[in-house]
């Protein structure tokens, strides 16, 4: 049987006792960083005397590996108790998992996924966004084309949309929906459950003059929801390329936000 563990995503006062459990019976531990495993045995161990099999395996599965090794397995190696635990939070959710689940329906073996700690869901309801129908993107891709295009849809899908957003990287998003949509409401969460956790709501522009370049830790950024742009619609900065008057710049931008023409004239004189 392979049973899918959450781990803390900060605090290890989060970790189920069905969790525990399901590390200390395993024979067979998957890891994504079997490092981050052993030392959260240790803990637990340590912590809450919790009591595990002697000569526990530990193997690697990762981002890098997962689909390669998956391919590779019998159906029989799923006779002994496997456990796959990611280094935070809910296996399957940008982390590995979702391929070890499909190998088990697709060759009936039987298999369970445990709840537990998550970044998407706790940033979430912490944002106080009522509208309930919520988007998750995971973390956009890097540069180029594929990064506009994601962020357009997340911007533009209708729907509450959360984000996962490395420090490194945090400046570049929060200038880049500045530009795009600069009066959209944004909630940021940093270093959930751990000691430094904080919450930050705002603009864009707000929050980056909230967190004064201090971008340090793991981000979930909840964008809230907006109306629905479809991929050929124009966007602002469509018609802010357009050698036209600010005047008449702000009179097209008003049609499709919605935007009083006189504080978006005053917007634009300020870009």
């Amino acid at each position: 049987m392979l049973q899918l563990v959450p781990t803390p995503i900060g605090n290890i006062g989060d970790m189920s006792l069905r969790a525990m459990i399901a590390l200390g019976e395993a024979d067979i531990l998957l890891c994504e960083d079997t490092r981050v495993t052993k030392k959260l045995i240790h803990i637990l161990k340590e912590r809450y005397n919790t009591t595990f099999k002697e000569n526990q395996k530990f193997i690697s599965l990762h981002s890098h590996n997962e689909k390669s090794f998956t391919e590779k397995l019998e159906p029989s190696f799923f006779e002994q108790n496997i456990v796959y635990a990611s280094d935070a939070g809910m296996p399957g959710v940008s982390d590995p998992g979702q391929v070890l689940v499909r190998y088990c329906i697709d060759n009936g073996v039987e298999y369970d996924v445990l709840p537990g700690a998550n970044a998407l869901l706790t940033a979430f309801v912490a944002s106080g966004f009522v509208q309930t129908q919520m988007l998750f993107f995971g973390f956009l891709d890097h540069k180029g084309t594929s990064r506009s295009e994601g962020l357009q849809e997340a911007l533009h899908n209708g729907y509450t949309t959360v984000l996962y957003e490395s420090p490194h990287r945090l400046d570049k998003l929060l200038l880049e929906i500045e530009k795009e949509e600069p009066d959209r409401e944004l909630f940021l969460a940093k270093e959930l459950t751990k000691k430094y956790q904080k919450y930050t709501y705002g603009t864009a522009s707000q929050v980056i003059k909230k967190l004064d370049g201090n971008h340090k830790g793991e981000w979930v950024v909840v964008i809230k929801a907006g109306a629905i742009q479809s991929a050929s619609a124009i966007s602002q900065n469509d018609i802010l390329a357009l050698e036209l008057p600010k005047k008449v710049q702000a009179k097209l931008i008003c049609k499709i936000t919605g935007e009083n023409t006189k504080e978006c004239y005053n917007r634009l004189l300020s870009l």
